[in-house]
């Protein structure tokens, strides 16, 4: 039996689910932030939480404390009790999303926290990929 190449690889790529073959550039996003008086306010939180598809409680914790500041929720905006430079926390915000939303094999934000053993992991639905959850320290 002959195989070409070319069909082979059509089969191949046909064979991959669509959301898998589109290439959408997934964007990290950025703080809109302002200050008043020794705080920052971040005030488009939510959705930041609803782009990296994560818990907001579990973000602010980590930008707590990776900024070394306490930081409360006010309704859809963050306050944290010191000031900060948007660099800063867009900083905290990218470094947050390559350590527990891109997946570390290919790169996709398409992952999702789960258990396996009775430890959080981070499983990657686009390659199948996973990691252990790294604690917050």
């Amino acid at each position: 039996m002959e195989y070409n190449y070319e069909k082979l690889l059509d089969r191949a790529w046909n064979s991959i689910p669509e959301k898998l073959r589109s290439m959408s550039r997934f964007e990290i996003p950025t703080a809109n932030t302002f200050l008043e008086g020794n705080q920052t306010i971040i005030r488009n939180f939510n959705e930041i939480a609803d782009i990296l598809n994560r818990d907001s409680k579990h973000i602010l914790t980590y930008l707590s404390k990776e900024l070394a500041a306490p930081a409360t929720f006010d309704g859809n905006r963050v306050i944290i009790q010191r000031v900060l430079r948007d660099a800063m926390i867009n900083k905290r915000i990218e470094d947050y999303a390559k350590e527990y939303v891109l997946c570390h094999e290919c790169k996709r934000p398409d992952t999702k926290i789960t258990e396996l053993s009775g430890e959080k992991i981070i499983r990657c639905t686009a390659c199948g990929g996973w990691w252990p959850m790294k604690k917050i320290k």
